[in-house]
This record gives structure tokens, sequence and C-alpha cells, in this order.
């Protein structure tokens, strides 16, 4: 089932402090499509496109604080067809927050926090999408390590703590397995949680870092190699289960916007000015969020989960930029 849906660019222009040129047109969007509602409750989405195809990664479960999750990996030759590649379950316990990377050896590499009855994020690695390899245990106990960053042969990932701690931590990895602390205390600004990296050209870090008490705003990190010194600003606005991309001069961000209505949506950012301004939002309610973002054949693909038509289910838009 096809519907309209909006998508916001995000341009980096005039950086260094310099006046901006005109407007960048807005974006158009190609199609947008529910490609998965199966499970009673289908959320938490992240998206790659690996040797050819596109695989799309999400939690299915009872509801969303229910013990019993685990992941589907779909996978799409055309982004118009979706077929189940390979669920993957723990003994241990409930799974949650896939996500997906690419390694440097060209695998594909999956990760989700084990929360039930004890706290870990395990890891699977695979070479086309449908046999994945036993899971590994890697990072901390009792910390999440939400999503891994691949930069230059080796992985960055925040770790927050799972037990009410505040404080978030940057680790980093040369196979995806062994991780060392890079900053022991991150961020102490409040009890923060899920943070999204990405690296610019000039191999500058951004981070994306949100915060979960009531009323609380997400920050914008920045930092310059080896990434143990980070300037920090408050955005102002919260964005949740949020992914960044760039493409080209673009960065672009999408995520779940908690201002009281409660909409995906997604917003300029300005790496110099640590900045971040939503723009146009996304059609979406209730249980909306988990973004996956990913560029491909001069389209901008965006996954997220949302229950806007009644149960929460499983979204993929393709999107044209402004100017293009």
């Amino acid at each position: 089932m096809r519907f309209l849906m909006v998508l916001v660019a995000i341009g980096v222009a005039g950086i260094g402090g310099g006046p901006r040129g005109p407007a960048e047109p807005a974006p158009k969007l190609v199609d947008v499509q529910r490609i998965w509602g199966h499970a009673p409750h289908n959320a938490a989405t992240d998206l790659v496109r690996f040797k050819g195809r596109w695989y799309c990664a999400f939690r299915e479960g009872q509801a969303e604080g229910s013990s019993d999750g685990v992941v589907r990996v779909l996978t799409s030759a055309d982004g118009e067809r979706w077929v189940s590649a390979a669920l993957i379950s723990s003994p241990l316990g409930n799974l949650r927050g896939p996500k997906l990377s690419i390694t440097p050896d060209l695998r594909m590499m999956l990760n989700a926090g084990l929360d039930f009855p004890r706290t870990q994020t395990l890891a699977w690695f695979s070479y086309e999408g449908r046999a994945w390899s036993e899971p590994a245990e890697i990072g901390e106990r009792n910390v999440w390590l939400w999503r891994v960053t691949w930069q230059r042969g080796r992985a960055y990932g925040i770790g927050y703590s799972a037990t009410g701690k505040q404080f978030s931590r940057l680790y980093i990895s040369r196979d995806g397995l062994s991780y060392d602390t890079l900053v022991e205390d991150l961020f102490s600004q409040g009890l923060s949680s899920e943070g999204a990296l990405l690296f610019l050209e000039d191999d500058t870090a951004l981070c994306l870092l949100r915060r979960d008490e009531k009323g609380a705003s997400s920050f914008l990190g920045r930092a310059r190699p080896p990434y143990r010194a980070w300037t920090w600003k408050d955005l102002g606005m919260r964005l949740g289960g949020a992914s960044l991309l760039r493409v080209g001069d673009r960065i672009l961000a999408a995520g779940s916007l908690s201002n009281g209505s409660g909409r995906m949506a997604l917003c300029r950012l300005d790496p110099e000015a640590l900045t971040l301004k939503e723009v146009l939002a996304l059609p979406s309610g209730g249980d909306t969020g988990g973004a996956g973002l990913a560029f491909h054949d001069g389209r901008v693909w965006v996954s997220y989960h949302s229950s806007h038509e009644g149960k929460t289910g499983i979204y993929v838009a393709r999107v044209k930029l402004g100017g293009d």
C-alpha cells in the first residue's frame, strides 16, 4: 500500500560563517511503501545496500516492551518486492534495536541489544544476508552499544548505561568484536541514550545524541581525530532513534521528533554551527521512529516504523533531493 510522504533534505551551505545562498528547492517524494506488518509489533528499523541488494532489519514482538523480541531481516533486489532473508533469535532472551553496517572485509554486521534477563550487546556477521554467524557478545555488560559506524577500517560506537546511570562512552574496535574504550565519560549532561555517528570527508566526527529525561533535548557533538575531545551543543529539540547520512555536501538526519506531537522528522544539520532544524515532517503518528538512511542511484532511501495506519508496520520511502 502506498501513500504520500514528505522528506527533509539537509544542506550544508555557507560553512565557514559566510552568507548562505538561495534556499535549496524542497525534496520530492518518489514513492513510499509499507513493506512489512506481519508480527503484532514491528519496529526499530535499519537499512543498508549490500552487494547489489537492499536489506532492512527490525524487531518483531508482541509489543514494544515485550520480552519476546526477535530480529527480522528483509531483502529486496529492486526495493519493490521484499522477502524475508532471516529471522534471528537468541536463547538468552529478548532482542531489540537491530542495526546494520558493512565491515571493511565486505561482510554485513548486525548488532542488537539483549535486554532480558541480562543486558548485553550481541553481533552477527554474514557474507550474503541469509546465513548468519553465531552471536558474539560485544562491548561491556550493562552498556548498550547502540550503533556501529565504520571509518578507515575501525568500528566506532556510542555506548550508554542500561542501569539508569548518567553516562555515555565512545568505543573503538579493529574487527567489530573486541572493543576498547576511547572516551570513558563522553557525555554526562543528563540521562543520555542513543548516539548516531557520522564522519565527514576531513575525518571530523559528528554525534547526534538523545537524552531521555522528560522534556530533554538532543545534543550534537563534534570532534577531530583521535576523537577524545568533544564540543557539545544543545539542539533545543529531541530526535529519537536517529540516523545520519552524508550525500555530497549535504547531511541528512531522520528520527522521531518528540515535541508533543510524536512524528517522524527530517532536519537541516549545520556541522559548523552545531544546529539541527526541522524542515519538513513525515506523515506518521502513534508508535513511530527507528529510522534508517541510505543513498542509491540518485535517491535517498528511508526506513522507519509507524502506527498511523493502525498496527505498527515497516515503511520504506524513496526521495529525490531538491536541486538534483
